[in-house]
């Protein structure tokens, strides 16, 4: 498992789902206790935006590595 803490606006979430979405493992999102399918659009647009979220990835894809590092916060 390979963990990533990402910040997305609005706007980058249909892009974020999208490209979860072509990755052949799960994908979670989380931040603080709550946890969701990255793969869900509406569960990605439920989450508090403001916040830095937390990609959990139970795979790897070098291409979906390169585009969590535009969304990256150390």
């Amino acid at each position: 498992m390979r963990e990533t803490r990402i910040k997305l606006n609005v706007s980058d979430v249909s892009d974020f789902v999208k490209a979860a979405t072509e990755c052949d493992f799960d994908i979670d999102l989380n931040y603080n206790r709550i946890l969701i399918d990255a793969k869900s659009i509406l569960g990605v647009m439920s989450m508090d935006l403001n916040n830095v979220l937390t990609v959990k990835c139970y795979g790897e894809s070098p291409k979906f590595e390169r585009f969590l590092q535009k969304y990256a916060v150390a």
